[in-house]
């Protein structure tokens, strides 16, 4: 026989005053709760990996000029390439490298970019490879 037998079963009380809490309700006061308000983000933030910035040997430098000159010349029939280029993260240091097939319109020079028919502008100094029809002959 335990002390407590006597009010074990006995009905669980109503307040007459206050309606009865749902059950959605009652749960949600004992949800966590989160002391530093974006502290979960800034983590998963400072977790994400970025990619270093790639500096080009001399070669690899001549061999994207040769291509820059190929595609100047044949402008005219806007070549198809694949460039790979870097783009740097808008909230840490670093970036990532993006490959897209691309159709070159123009090459602007004194910018120092390549602007595809999409009208995307991609800076020549970010580039790290360039692959053209003539590359693939």
């Amino acid at each position: 026989m335990s002390k407590y037998d006597d009010i074990l079963y006995l009905p669980h009380h109503q307040s007459k005053v206050h309606p009865h809490m749902p059950r959605e309700d009652r749960a949600a006061q004992f949800a966590p709760f989160a002391a530093l308000t974006g502290y979960d983000d800034q983590i998963r933030e400072t977790a994400r990996l970025t990619d270093s910035r790639i500096e080009l040997e001399e070669n690899s430098k001549e061999r994207l000029n040769d291509i820059m000159q190929y595609i100047q010349r044949h402008l005219e029939d806007q070549p198809q390439a694949v460039i790979t280029y870097f783009v740097e993260d808008e909230r840490k240091e670093g970036g990532r490298y993006i490959t897209e097939h691309v159709q070159i319109k123009k090459i602007d020079l004194l910018q120092r970019r390549i602007i595809t028919a999409d009208k995307e502008m991609i800076p020549m100094d970010d580039i790290l490879d360039i692959q053209t029809e003539e590359d693939e002959e």
